[in-house]
């Protein structure tokens, strides 16, 4: 009897001091309250009492920034929203250099992009959200470094504006169409302008082109029978006419 109750305490013990690590995580071990090694995937054995164990998710993680309200460079009022992916890359880092490392690089990220959009203007923000959200990222991994945290991206998910200032980039916007529309009408005005002026320039240069054009003109005219045609005798006509007479005389 005394052999089975020591059997099975030495197996209670081994079974209280196994314990399991999964491939996605790290074991931070403390040994009498010190770090004393990072435990890998698998049965690993702690000694009661004498050691302690934290488990750190080292899989990549997605953290939604909330809306943040923040003022432009040019004094406009915008709200922007984050997403940050990031991992543990030393997971004894993130259990003693940090207390909560989810909760710290929420509040760093929320902190340091309202500074980011307080150094730009709005067309800047609006139309560079990638290199604004590369420098983010860049300041943000830079500074939990020390908290053994790896910051794979950071992306800008929208950006917000007042009602009125909707109304304004609106209008700003269609009077920028009108305005392409007009130059791009103008343009094919002055090449009509210039080819009309080429063919007036070609028929002056060739005797008689001008009255075959004036003739097949008025033939195109003609042959809808509900249009009324007055027909006006060009200069050259009654000129050429005039000759006639004198030269019968």
């Amino acid at each position: 009897m005394p052999a089975l109750y020591l059997i099975a305490i030495v197996v209670i013990f081994i079974l209280s001091s196994l314990k399991q690590i999964n491939q996605y995580e790290r074991g931070v071990r403390f040994t009498m309250g010190k770090f004393s090694g990072i435990m890998e995937p698998g049965w690993r054995i702690l000694i009661p009492v004498f050691q302690t164990y934290k488990k750190v998710d080292i899989r990549v993680k997605a953290v939604d920034v909330p809306d943040q309200k923040a003022i432009t460079r040019d004094n406009v009022s915008v709200t922007v929203n984050a997403v940050i992916y990031y991992k543990v890359a030393f997971a004894e880092k993130a259990v003693i250099e940090v207390e909560n490392f989810f909760y710290a690089i929420s509040q760093y990220a929320q902190t340091t992009m309202r500074n980011i959009v307080g150094s730009v203007t709005l067309d800047e923000l609006l139309s560079k959200r990638d290199e604004i959200a590369d420098r983010i990222k860049e300041i943000v991994d830079k500074e939990t470094d020390e908290w053994g945290i790896k910051v794979n991206n950071v992306e800008l998910k929208d950006v917000s504006l007042p009602e009125s200032m909707e109304r304004t980039i609106a209008k700003q916007a269609e009077a920028e169409r009108e305005k392409r529309a007009v130059i791009i009408n103008s343009e094919g005005e002055l090449a009509a302008a210039a080819n009309i002026a080429a063919a007036a320039k070609m028929l002056a240069a060739s005797d008689g082109a001008l009255h075959l054009r004036t003739l097949q003109a008025i033939n195109d005219i003609s042959s809808d029978q509900s249009n009324t045609v007055v027909f006006m005798t060009p200069m050259e006509v009654l000129k050429a006419f005039e000759g006639f007479g004198k030269k019968k005389e």
